[in-house]
């Protein structure tokens, strides 16, 4: 894990009109999964959560978060504490079950955008209808010009991670926004 998150400490609270925070999220493991989807049952024992299997949707529970980004690949989180025991299952699996998982944890930091503002301060900077967007959906896309993986946890509340060296772009993009639905704009 990384001591030194760029966004650590930043808070956006917004009061008026309606509530909108926007904050970083705790540090975890992150991780980039490919595996055969015939082998999807395997690799949600080895993951401990479900995985689930059409494109675009996202699972959560007890701290992990899965959200499957294409027909064979899906973008992991975990609880920090749980990092090795996810490597190490994936490790014993690998002789049965050929796969590649990488800790991504290095170069991606996470930010929450919370309220019912969220869906105005995201529409700012991302090109689709994220009205749209159901719950319990994830999609990689593009912030302004950053990739980003764009979870929707609930109808006001959204996760995105975002590189580490764009995500200062991404808080500076979210911070302007935030203003904006302060003063009504």
């Amino acid at each position: 894990m990384y001591e030194s998150h760029p966004l650590s400490g930043r808070e956006i609270a917004i009061h008026k009109p309606l509530p909108l925070t926007i904050r970083a999220a705790s540090d975890c493991a992150r991780f980039s999964l490919r595996i055969d989807p015939a082998e999807l049952a395997r690799a949600s024992q080895a993951f401990g959560l479900t995985l689930p299997a059409v494109i675009g949707d996202a699972v959560s529970a007890d701290g992990k978060i899965a959200i499957c980004l294409g027909p064979d690949e899906w973008y992991l989180i975990a609880p920090s504490t749980a990092q090795q025991a996810v490597e190490s299952a994936f490790a014993a699996l690998y002789s049965a079950v050929p796969h590649s998982l990488v800790d991504v944890g290095h170069r991606e930091v996470g930010i929450e955008i919370e309220g019912a503002d969220a869906v105005l301060a995201l529409r700012s900077a991302i090109a689709f209808d994220i009205e749209a967007m159901p719950v319990s959906t994830g999609c990689r896309t593009i912030f302004d010009k950053a990739q980003i993986v764009l979870v929707r946890e609930s109808e006001e509340r959204f996760r995105i991670e975002v590189w580490r060296s764009f995500a200062s772009h991404v808080w500076g993009l979210l911070t302007a926004a935030g203003r904006e639905v302060e003063l009504g704009i």
